[in-house]
C-alpha cells in the first residue's frame, strides 16, 4: 500500500517536470501572424520563404562597408534570420561593379562587388532585379551583377525569364517586373499582357508562382490604383504570392481572391504592397527607417500561414530587428 502511494505523487512530478521542460520558448521578436484560410492540410514538408525590403548597397551603405573593410556588416544583426528561410528573397536595387566609385550622395547607384559576401553571408537565394537603379551603370553594370550572382551561386529574377527552384519537392516560380521608370532591357516592364502570358505559363509548370512588383508612390503608405490592378491581374493570372517594393516606406496588405473557375482552389492569395527599407542609408525619417521582413510558409501548393517581423535600419545602412511600440505601430499601420 505504501509503494502505491508513493507512486503516484511521482508520476504526477515526473509528467509536470517534462512539460515545463520541454516548452517551447516565445520569441522575442514583434510580429503580426495569420493563418490563411479555406486551406485544407497537405501532407507536404512546409516550405519557408523569406522576403525584405530594398536592398540598395550604395552610396552611404557602400561607404561604410569600404571603411570598415566589412561587406557582410549590413546583415550582421538579420543574417541569423534571413539564413532560417529555405528560400530567401531579396530586391537588389543597385549593380554590383568591380570599380564602383565611393560616394556619400547622389542619385546614381552602385555599390562595391564585394557586397556579394553580404548576400551569401545572409543566406540570399533569389535576388529580384528589375527595378528603377540596376541600370544605372547601363548593360555592363547589369551583366557585372548577374556574373558575380551566378559565380556565389545566387538566382535571379526579373530579367525577362521565370526562374525556377525546386525546394523539398515543392516547385517554385519567380519572375519580376518594374512599374518605374528608369530601367533598360532586358529588365521586365509591367506590361499587362507581357504580366499575363509569364504568369500564365508559369502557373502551368510550378506549384507556387511568387511575383516580384517594383511600383507605387514614394513615402506613401497606400497602393496606387495601378499597383491593385497589376496586382490583382497577376493573382488572376496563377500568381500564389505578390512581393511589393520601391515606396521606401512599409504599406498596406491585402488578401485577394482571384477570378478562376475553381475558386476553392485558389483562396486568400496575398499582396505585400511594400515591405520598406531593409539595407538602404535614407537615415533623415524614421519611416525611411523602417520595414518588414516577411515571412511566408507553404505546405504543398498552399500559403498556409504569414508573418512579418519589424527592423530598424541603424548607422546608414544596418537594420535589426525590433520590438516593442515601434513594431507594433509598423504592424498595425499594414493592417
Amino acid at each position: 500500500m505504501l509503494s502505491r502511494l508513493l507512486f503516484i505523487p511521482l508520476l504526477v512530478i515526473l509528467v509536470f517536470g517534462t512539460f515545463f521542460i520541454l516548452k517551447p520558448k516565445v520569441s522575442r521578436v514583434a510580429s503580426l501572424k495569420s493563418s490563411a484560410q479555406n486551406i485544407l492540410p497537405i501532407n507536404n514538408k512546409k516550405v519557408t520563404l523569406i522576403a525584405t525590403g530594398d536592398v540598395i548597397p550604395a552610396r552611404s551603405v557602400n561607404f561604410q562597408a569600404t571603411q570598415r573593410n566589412n561587406f557582410k556588416w549590413a546583415f550582421e544583426k538579420t543574417s541569423d534570420v534571413l539564413k532560417q528561410a529555405d528560400i530567401t528573397l531579396v530586391n537588389l536595387e543597385s549593380p554590383l561593379l568591380p570599380n564602383c566609385p565611393i560616394a556619400q550622395e547622389g542619385m546614381t547607384f552602385c555599390g562595391d562587388a564585394r557586397h556579394i559576401e553580404g548576400l551569401v553571408f545572409a543566406g540570399v537565394d533569389v535576388v529580384n532585379l528589375t527595378n528603377n537603379h540596376l541600370g544605372n551603370y547601363g548593360l555592363k553594370g547589369i551583366e557585372s551583377t548577374t556574373g558575380l550572382l551566378s559565380q556565389a551561386g545566387i538566382s535571379y529574377s526579373g530579367l525577362g525569364e521565370i526562374l525556377y527552384k525546386e525546394v523539398f519537392g515543392t516547385k517554385f516560380a519567380f519572375l519580376g517586373f518594374n512599374e518605374i521608370s528608369g530601367s533598360i532591357p532586358p529588365m521586365a516592364w509591367a506590361e499587362n499582357e507581357v504580366l499575363k502570358t509569364q504568369i500564365t505559363e508559369a502557373r502551368t509548370q510550378a506549384d507556387i508562382v511568387v511575383v516580384s512588383f517594383h511600383w507605387g508612390t514614394e513615402y506613401t503608405h497606400l497602393p496606387t490604383p495601378r499597383q491593385k490592378e497589376l496586382a490583382h491581374l497577376a493573382i488572376d493570372s496563377g500568381a500564389d504570392l505578390i512581393i511589393g517594393n520601391h515606396p521606401h516606406w512599409v504599406q498596406k496588405v491585402e488578401k485577394y481572391e482571384p477570378k478562376v473557375s475553381n475558386p476553392s482552389d485558389y483562396k486568400d492569395k496575398l499582396i505585400v504592397y511594400a515591405h520598406g527599407n531593409f539595407v538602404f542609408d535614407q537615415m533623415w525619417s524614421v519611416k525611411t527607417q523602417q520595414g518588414v521582413v516577411g515571412k511566408y510558409t507553404f505546405e504543398g501548393k498552399k500559403l498556409v500561414s504569414f508573418e512579418f517581423l519589424p527592423v530598424r535600419i541603424k548607422d546608414y545602412g544596418q537594420p535589426e530587428f525590433i520590438t516593442g511600440p515601434e513594431a507594433q505601430e509598423i504592424l498595425s499601420n499594414m493592417e
